[in-house]
């Protein structure tokens, strides 16, 4: 029997029902589970021409999975590269084996897309837009929509192409000691970048002001605080999210609204000034 080899066209579909689709369906119980379904479609279909076969392999991936998706394709051709070895008759790719690597392989490269892809590659990018953003200028929302995209695409590609090459020899690369040290590298540059973000763009000034029986200011807060830890308040601000987030395990929505519940009462109060004319 001639040996079963997956085209071009059929790699590049797969690729794509995972690029469009892999938040299809999407509950917190499947997760990507019905995406990655949509994506191995494909690849059974031009593997197995028996239908019984097909229903059997696709009964592989019903298994839950979960991850960071634009580092997960790599996953995904990994997999598309042992169901090929599977048609062919290699008898230790099974079930067991499979879903044993999908399960190894979603943690750690979910904690390096997050540094990689959230905490670094994404808040560079919204840095740049804000600039180009100045004086109500679309162009930084057309530079950010652009380039994500372009990024994520060939980005994501790349990533499943160099999976289904590899096959079950990425694991050692992704999860052995090489694999840590990535994620401990990205992680560490990934909480720079948000640091910079956080100091470049986010500004929380008080506006309070003691004045004396003459009514003239013998006291502006602002000014004594900066003399003392310049952007002392949009530090301290900074902390509070990540503690509420990070330790208390707060909704970044939840927390949100608590700031916008702040403002609102440091306006009333005086402590912060909006900056609004009429």
């Amino acid at each position: 029997m001639a040996e079963k080899k997956l085209s071009k066209k059929t790699l590049m579909k797969s690729f794509h029902h995972w690029y469009y689709g892999n938040l299809t369906c999407f509950s917190q119980e499947h997760m990507q589970t019905f995406g990655y379904l949509a994506a191995m479609l494909p690849i059974v279909e031009e593997l197995y021409d028996n239908k019984e076969d097909q229903a059997r392999s696709m009964n592989t991936y019903t298994t839950f999975f979960n991850s960071e998706p634009q580092i997960a394709s790599v996953v995904v051709g990994i997999t598309a590269g042992l169901e090929e070895a599977r048609a062919n008759g290699q008898e230790d790719v099974n079930d067991e084996m499979i879903n044993g690597l999908r399960a190894g392989l979603m943690g750690p490269l979910a904690g390096i897309g997050d540094s990689l892809i959230v905490g670094t590659l994404i808040p560079v990018l919204l840095g740049i837009s804000l600039g180009l953003s100045t004086g109500g200028n679309p162009l930084g929302a057309i530079f950010y929509i652009i380039v994500w995209n372009l990024l994520a695409y060939f980005g994501m590609r790349f990533a499943y192409m160099k999976g289904y090459e590899l096959g079950g020899k990425a694991v050692e690369v992704l999860v052995g000691p090489t694999g840590q040290a990535i994620r401990k590298a990205i992680g560490v540059v990934g909480g720079m970048v948000v640091g910079a973000v956080a100091a470049t763009w986010v500004s929380v000034k008080t506006s309070l002001v003691l004045k004396n029986a003459a009514g003239k200011p013998f006291l502006e807060l602002q000014k004594q605080l900066d003399a003392v830890y310049p952007g002392l308040l949009t530090a301290l601000f900074v902390v509070l999210c990540w503690w509420l987030m990070a330790k208390k395990k707060m909704s970044p929505i939840t927390v949100m609204l608590l700031l916008v519940v702040i403002a609102f009462v440091g306006v009333l109060v005086g402590f912060f000034n909006p900056g609004l004319k009429y």
